[in-house]
């Protein structure tokens, strides 16, 4: 092999092969409110993106809450206080809206997507579809948003069992919650798809195992996770009102940003142990590419962003810029290890996770007094 051969087989390559289909980079803009816009999911792309995910399309007819949909909470720097206030000197600490699906019937949705298909032929355009799982009226729903939006161009689809704020009980997160209603939806789905089918699971649930076994069972090609984590707003002291609320009244919305980062990576963790050779992609808390590398160390093959992006011109120049160079940089570092793609070392730290029990215990316990924040030991 030549110098210049050996020069090549080092250069890092971002381009990853998920669930079949072949991504530029394995970044992705989520299912979110900035992914409802035909020219929003379009400079996206232009912006670089290796894939978007639509927001979430559905039959059933949406009229959304009055008021603000999303809000974001922040922290004072050098305080304490956590408000959804915007106010000088903060820290980021996540995002929360009570948003539903796309307002938008599903014919129009159908030549946005070839469209956008049309310009970006070498992207990956995921469509997000929601229908209910109560009866075989709902089910064949699912297969008419399924045909539907892969007709139209879509390169794969998401299966939204993951919205935290539906009072339905068999749609959005109330399926991702029931094993059976994942197992049965997927399969509809499943009958009707020409496309990799990717399933969303909602993270409020005993044992997210359980939920992902039951798609996997019902045919799925990757699952995602985690959606936002069901919260409330916090009240202002001053009024006692709820800092979002219409006519003094609030209901369950979901968090994302930052704060969900590590409960998100707890979660995907328990999935990517139990089903080592299964695909996922990750997502919640990811503003940079060391968040992303969380993931990928954890055994998924893509990874998904929202929050951050909203909050750079919503589709996340600035954001997607950073992940792919400091991906790059990373690859490069670790050359010498054999390290080019992110299968080099994708799952690398999935092992790592063990039972407490399975941790080393100390030979001394000092009873937390050497930790920080806690008074000295006395010297009674």
């Amino acid at each position: 092999m030549t110098r210049l051969e050996e020069d090549e087989t080092d250069v890092a390559d971002l381009s990853t092969t998920f669930t079949g289909l072949r991504f530029e980079n394995p970044f992705l803009l989520a299912s979110a409110p900035p992914t409802e816009s035909e020219s929003n999911i379009l400079r996206a792309f232009e912006a670089g993106w290796g894939g978007v995910v639509t927001k979430t399309i559905g039959l059933h007819p949406v009229v959304n809450v009055a008021g603000p949909k999303t809000k974001f909470l922040r922290a004072d720097n050098g305080g304490t206080r956590l408000s959804m206030a915007k106010r000088a000197d903060t820290t980021l600490m996540a995002s929360w809206n009570w948003e539903l699906i796309s307002d938008k019937p599903m014919d129009w949705w159908l030549p946005q997507i070839a469209r956008i298909k049309k310009a970006f032929p070498s992207r990956i355009l995921v469509a997000s579809i929601m229908a209910g799982s109560g009866d075989d009226k709902e089910l064949h729903a699912w297969q008419t948003l399924t045909e539907g939006v892969q007709d139209a161009g879509a390169d794969a689809i998401e299966l939204n069992f993951s919205c935290p704020h539906m009072d339905r009980v068999d749609m959005g997160s109330n399926v991702g919650k029931d094993p059976v209603l994942c197992s049965m939806s997927t399969q509809a789905v499943k009958a009707a798809a020409k496309v990799p089918v990717w399933v969303k699971l909602t993270p409020a649930t005993a044992n997210i195992v359980e939920e992902a076994e039951a798609t996997f069972r019902g045919g799925a090609d990757a699952v995602v996770s985690s959606n936002t984590w069901p919260a409330l707003p916090p009240i202002d002291p001053d009024t006692l009102d709820f800092e979002v609320h219409v006519d003094g009244y609030v209901s369950s919305g979901g968090m994302g940003g930052p704060a969900i980062l590590p409960l998100s990576l707890a979660k995907m963790a328990q999935m990517t142990q139990a089903f080592p050779d299964r695909a996922f992609s990750g997502i919640g808390g990811i503003s940079d590419w060391p968040h992303a590398l969380d993931y990928f160390l954890l055994g998924c093959g893509t990874a998904q962003v929202a929050t951050a992006a909203m909050l750079d011109h919503a589709i996340g120049p600035n954001v997607i810029r950073n992940l792919t160079a400091g991906m790059t940089a990373f690859l490069e570092r670790n050359a010498d290890r054999g390290w080019t793609t992110l299968d080099d070392f994708r799952g690398l730290r999935r092992d790592r996770i063990v039972a407490q029990s399975a941790i080393r215990r100390a030979s001394e316990y000092h009873g937390g007094h050497d930790a920080e924040g806690y008074a000295p030991p006395s010297d009674a």
